[in-house]
C-alpha cells in the first residue's frame, strides 16, 4: 500500500528553558500546556437555516512551571513586585509585566521550537511541600498569566 505525503517527525518532550526579560534563563522540569480558545459567535441572517459563524473573544490558559528549588530567587522577587502593586505600595502598571520565551530543546541542546509569550506576570508561587521524611527534591512552582503567545520562526 503506498504512503502519501511526507513522513512526519514528532518532537519529544526532552527539555525546555524559560527566558524571562530582566531575569535571564531558567530550566524547568515540567510545564503545563500553552493553549488558546477562540469563542464561536453564530448569527442567522434573513431566515437562513445555516448560521454565519465568526470568531469571538480569545481565552489563553495560564502557564504553570515546576522545578527543583534552587537559590535563585528571581521568580519569587517578580511575584513580590506584583504583590506590592496589588497592595498599592509600589510599581506603576505595566512595570511588572514581562515578555518571555519558552524554548524547547532537543537532546543536544539545540532549539527545536521557540514560543514567545507577551505581557506575562506571576499569579501564584508555591515554595514546595516540606516533608522531613521524604527523599525527593523540594519542588517549587509558579503560575503565570499572560496576554497572548505565538510560535516564533527559527533563524535559519
Amino acid at each position: 500500500m503506498p504512503i502519501f505525503g511526507n513522513p512526519r517527525s514528532f518532537f519529544r518532550k526532552h527539555s525546555f528553558v524559560l527566558e524571562v526579560e530582566h531575569l535571564g534563563r531558567m530550566g524547568f522540569a515540567k510545564a503545563s500546556e500553552l493553549s488558546v480558545e477562540v469563542a464561536k459567535i453564530e448569527h442567522w441572517e434573513g431566515g437562513s437555516v445555516i448560521p454565519t459563524k465568526v470568531p469571538g473573544r480569545l481565552t489563553f490558559s495560564d502557564l504553570t512551571l515546576e522545578r527543583g528549588a534552587t537559590s535563585d530567587r528571581g521568580l519569587y522577587d517578580w511575584l513580590s513586585e506584583v504583590v506590592q502593586l496589588a497592595a498599592g505600595i509600589g510599581l506603576s502598571d505595566p512595570a511588572y509585566k514581562r515578555s518571555l520565551d519558552l524554548v524547547q530543546l532537543d537532546r543536544d541542546g539545540l532549539t527545536v521550537r521557540r514560543w514567545s509569550i507577551y505581557n506575562a506576570w506571576p499569579t501564584k508561587f508555591v515554595a514546595g511541600d516540606w516533608d522531613n521524611a521524604a527523599d525527593e527534591v523540594l519542588i517549587e512552582s509558579v503560575t503565570l498569566t499572560y496576554d497572548y503567545f505565538e510560535l516564533s520562526p527559527l533563524a535559519s
